[in-house]
């Protein structure tokens, strides 16, 4: 799904927590699933992805994420692209402050002191277009794209390292490049190995996860799980349940073929109508889709019936928090967030299990 519009190692972990890590990376074959988050004991994520403030903010906005029996939340420091161009673009000026550097630093303190865990997951956007159609034509743009990439993964992975971060997102949906330059995607794993020590995941789009050939370099499968099921305006529990067995067998036969645990990097609905099916036409089509509280927190309660106790699963977060209300585009009723919604009260509700 494509992100909503708005962004050496200095520091060595202590060496249990590296010599740690460094023994979960790579399972034998046979070994089964590799669980870095159950093993680092702290059960299912039940995260949310907080949107980068536009400007500073304080622990209030993680005292609230916390209320709600959050245990993660996900930190998004944008990267940008300009369409036609290959060079990324980051920390400058005229983002917000949440997707600086001083930002993200200062909101992982916050979270931390709220006794939240942190995912971060730096990540690419391209004004009017999307990160899973990027493709370049000369080796010329490629080799300028991998590096000024490589800088801003490294950067942020540094940044994790040194504030002892739990788990790091490499990219997010890169449908192309990920089939079309492995052996850059496994020697950038390999870079970010080098100077964080932590759960390292990649965010596959729910519709390409299966094409990522690099999952055994990586401790989780990350998918954005915008599964389509149903494009009914009011679609009962029970039959969105129905909707996701097939899914679920999917999935659970993905991640033993693999070894890997899946994490839903990304999940969530918008409070509008029909909010369970097609979110791509959703998102294009939200003016003219009546605001539906109902069809969300029925789409979040079977989502979670579905995988909650389910081996394989690893949580996820959801898609998305504005702290103190600052990030969204003009429309938070319609948006992905639960805040304020009666599916505020379904995730609490999970997320105290």
């Amino acid at each position: 799904m494509r992100p909503p519009s708005v962004r050496y190692l200095a520091f060595f972990a202590p060496l249990v927590m590296v010599a740690f890590f460094v023994s979960i990376r790579q399972p034998e074959k046979g070994d089964g699933y590799l669980t870095p988050v159950r093993t680092m004991g702290v059960g299912l994520i039940k995260g949310i992805t907080v949107v980068a403030p536009p400007q500073e903010i304080g622990s209030a906005a993680f005292e609230h994420i916390k209320k709600i029996n959050t245990s993660w939340v996900c930190f998004v420091p944008y990267g940008f692209i300009k369409p036609g161009h290959s060079q990324v673009l980051y920390g400058s000026q005229w983002q917000w402050w949440g997707e600086k550097k001083e930002g993200v630093l200062t909101c992982i303190l916050e979270a931390k002191k709220q006794g939240l865990k942190v995912m971060l997951k730096p990540q690419i956007f391209i004004p009017n277009g999307w990160t899973g159609s990027l493709d370049f034509e000369s080796e010329e743009d490629w080799n300028r794209w991998e590096t000024s990439y490589r800088t801003y993964i490294l950067d942020f992975a540094t940044l994790a390292a040194q504030q002892q971060v739990e788990m790091f997102c490499i990219g997010t949906e890169f449908d192309k490049t990920t089939v079309k330059r492995q052996k850059y995607w496994q020697k950038l794993i390999a870079d970010v190995r080098n100077i964080y020590p932590g759960v390292v995941t990649y965010s596959a789009n729910w519709d390409s996860f299966e094409k990522i050939p690099f999952w055994k370099h990586l401790d989780v499968i990350g998918i954005s799980g915008y599964f389509p099921l149903d494009d009914e305006t009011n679609p009962e529990v029970s039959l969105l349940i129905t909707k996701w067995k097939p899914v679920v067998k999917k999935l659970a036969d993905y991640s033993h073929k693999h070894g890997r645990k899946i994490l839903f990097t990304e999940y969530g609905y918008m409070s509008v109508d029909g909010c369970a099916g097609k979110v791509w036409e959703i998102e294009k089509n939200k003016d003219k889709l009546n605001i539906n509280h109902k069809a969300q927190s029925h789409s979040f309660e079977a989502l979670w019936q579905s995988f909650s106790g389910q081996e394989f699963w690893a949580g996820g977060f959801v898609w998305k928090w504005f702290p103190d209300g600052m990030g969204h585009e003009g429309y938070p009723e319609k948006d992905y967030t639960p805040q304020g919604k009666p599916a505020e009260k379904v995730l609490a509700q999970w997320f105290s299990k």
